[in-house]
């Protein structure tokens, strides 16, 4: 097949996230399997216009801001006459509203929508117009064969008027080469990690009003804030007036190799986001053998079998994460049992599976469109 994938970002974008990462393990495994892809998506700065990754063509113009405009402009200048045998709209963000102007089959990927989240994220006025935008898409996608990420995604869609024959479930999973146990001792002081973009949605500042009750009882205690954003600063001022920056390290972008081992020092992760598609650094970070606390949102409560693997807890209650971090740091037993729990969860998902199932749902697509 040739397929043709749109995204806003690549996996080497400053700003990629779990959506990346699922775009670009499943694709360069197709790649490998010997069909060909091209990954048109925005640029950024000191980034080539085109180049192979992984034996994916990237291809890359224009900014994040008005990327979702370029996209039907050069879909009608150049992509349409390339003879692709399917286009992927991978949406995340601001939809491209393909199923308007693509006439080749059609394959959506969807994680999740935002909906009045996004006003926890942006602006008024930048939240209104993405709200807006996805209720748009809606109507627009409704209709469009659909891979979904998690059952929390696809009962959303549903809710919204998708048809289940059109819904491919294409699972998040993990690489267990680079995500593993590394038999090394956690840390000599507590330490409890966020593993993830640093967005506000994300909601880290309930984390970090959380640890502040749990250093009141534990004064060892430490905190890993792994990843960056544009949430950093506000943060990092929160930290200060709470009187716990001492305590607080923010490490910024890691490399993979460098967050796997500061992830097997860890005794616990927490996740406070505020929806998620699935949650792709919860299960990296259960196949390195941590548990996690995560928020009940949808996404979330996919990735964290509640009391087996870890614990959720109400989105927003601090005072039951603090309760939930102090328990889980008081019981060794506890945390090896979740970590346990966690280890044999994770091993059940696989990028190979996963790109079993794309291809599945590509050949459906275009075997429909036959018809």
């Amino acid at each position: 097949m040739r397929i043709l994938v749109l995204n806003w970002q690549d996996l080497k974008n400053p700003f990629a996230g779990g959506a990346e990462v699922h775009l670009h393990e499943i694709f360069r495994r197709l790649v490998a399997r010997g069909h060909e892809v091209t990954l048109f998506c925005s640029s950024f700065a000191g980034a080539l216009d085109e180049e192979t990754v992984d034996g994916i063509h990237v291809k890359r113009k224009g900014g994040r801001s008005l990327f979702n405009y370029i996209v039907p402009l050069e879909y009608y200048l150049r992509f349409r006459q390339e003879r692709y045998d399917i286009v992927v709209d991978d949406m995340n963000k601001i939809p491209f509203f393909t199923p308007w102007f693509v006439k080749e089959p059609l394959l959506a990927i969807a994680h999740h929508f935002f909906g009045a989240t996004i006003f926890r994220e942006a602006s008024p006025l930048a939240a209104s117009y993405v709200y807006a935008a996805e209720r748009l898409a809606r109507s627009a996608y409704r209709k469009t064969p659909t891979a979904v990420v998690s059952k929390s995604t696809k009962q959303e869609l549903l809710a919204y008027g998708f048809e289940e024959e059109n819904l491919f479930f294409v699972e998040n999973a993990v690489d267990h080469e680079k995500h593993r146990p590394l038999g090394t001792p956690p840390s000599t002081a507590p330490l409890i990690g966020y593993v993830g973009r640093v967005k506000k949605y994300k909601s880290i500042d309930h984390l970090l009003r959380a640890f502040k009750i749990v250093r009141a009882t534990k004064p060892d205690v430490r905190l890993a804030i792994v990843g960056d954003g544009d949430s950093r600063a506000s943060l990092e001022e929160l930290a200060r007036s709470l009187q716990v920056n001492d305590a607080v390290t923010f490490t910024g972008y890691l490399p993979l190799e460098e967050k796997v081992k500061l992830i097997n020092q860890m005794y616990l992760v927490v996740n406070t986001s505020s929806k998620e598609g699935w949650g792709l650094t919860v299960t990296e970070t259960n196949a390195c053998g941590v548990p996690v606390i995560a928020s009940n949102v949808p996404g979330l409560r996919d990735a964290v079998i509640d009391g087996t693997t870890g614990w959720l807890y109400e989105y927003g209650n601090i005072q039951e994460l603090a309760s939930k971090m102090i328990l889980l740091l008081d019981n060794p037993r506890q945390r090896s049992e979740f970590a346990a729990a966690g280890l044999r969860y994770a091993k059940t998902f696989s990028w190979e599976s996963s790109a079993d199932t794309m291809v599945q749902a590509l050949r459906t697509v275009i075997e429909r469109r036959k018809q």
